[in-house]
């Protein structure tokens, strides 16, 4: 377990390592951000005083150096526009975003587990066909689509939701079960194909054949194997959320880190951007590391093979 522990560790590592150098490469391909934050007539010395003052005069591996070391000391550089350390605006901004993707998270289940549990069990029947159009339907669903009409629903017509904001309970409802509609279809087909699979299995009918109660069988023994591919989608799905939580958070105006991303690209505001898909970087490759463990735990066999 050890080993295992410590190999996801190093994967965990380079793949952070990775993502930096690319989101620096790509943030510096954009364009020149001193054309942004210095107005038009300034002379041109005024332009190489103010590269220098950036560190923009330096090579990019020199450039990129002095980011990954200050970095690791949780230094990420002030803001270029709020000239506040980006390390705290982007934690600022964090929670808001975390909360929406756990809530998020937790719609989906609430969804997908008994749907996707009852279509397994009435296979081909009319209960089956109707979760699978709603499955479809939910795949083909934009975010943005389904956050306009929550709106004007909840918001507008019957103004029993509050359209925008952060604060209290009322305000996770319509942005949660976007992101929850968004990531609950595949969910839902995963655990209807793993149940199915697993009911055809011989220690199922073993199982029935000892007398236990259907009920027993479906909980104890079918879903608890069913569920080792449900939970790693879950994880590699936690990073689509945090991406469709751009949208929603853009839909919904939510205070979060993925509206600051934003606002910080089309800025050109190098150390926020480079901070927020840092952080975002290493929470998800830390989920991915949890749910790792946590398959392993569930099915000893993936660790040793591993």
């Amino acid at each position: 377990m050890r080993r295992y522990v410590v190999r996801q560790l190093v994967q965990l590592v380079v793949v952070v390592i990775g993502i930096s150098i690319l989101s620096f490469a790509i943030l510096h391909i954009l364009g020149d951000p001193v054309l942004l934050l210095l107005p038009q007539n300034a002379g041109k010395e005024e332009f190489e005083r103010y590269r220098k003052l950036l560190g923009l005069d330096q090579p990019l591996p020199v450039q990129y150096w002095t980011f990954a070391s200050g970095a690791l000391r949780g230094d990420f550089g002030k803001s270029w526009y709020a000239d506040t350390p980006a390390f705290r605006l982007v934690l600022e901004r964090m929670p808001p975003t975390i909360y929406l993707t756990f809530a998020g998270l937790l719609v989906a289940l609430l969804i997908a587990l008994p749907l996707g549990i009852l279509a397994a069990l009435r296979r081909h029947s009319f209960v089956d066909n109707l979760c699978t159009m709603l499955a479809v339907g939910g795949q083909a669903m934009p975010i943005f689509w389904l956050g306009i009409m929550l709106i004007i629903v909840f918001a507008v017509q019957l103004r029993a939701l509050p359209a925008s904001g952060y604060g209290t309970w009322q305000h996770f409802v319509m942005p949660s079960f976007t992101l929850g509609a968004f990531l609950a279809p595949i969910t839902m087909r995963l655990v209807r194909s793993g149940v199915i699979e697993v009911l055809n299995q011989e220690y199922i009918k073993t199982a029935r054949a000892k007398g236990l109660g259907e009920r027993m069988v479906v909980v104890k023994h079918a879903f608890r194997n069913a569920c080792i591919p449900v939970i790693t989608v879950l994880g590699l799905q936690f990073g689509q959320l945090l991406g469709g939580a751009i949208i929603t958070e853009t839909v919904f105006a939510w205070p979060g880190v993925a509206t600051l991303t934003v606002e910080s690209i089309r800025n050109q505001d190098f150390p926020v951007v480079q901070c927020a898909v840092v952080l975002l970087a290493l929470i998800i490759v830390a989920v991915n590391l949890v749910v790792d463990l946590i398959v392993g735990l569930i099915d000893p066999r993936i660790r040793v093979g591993a």
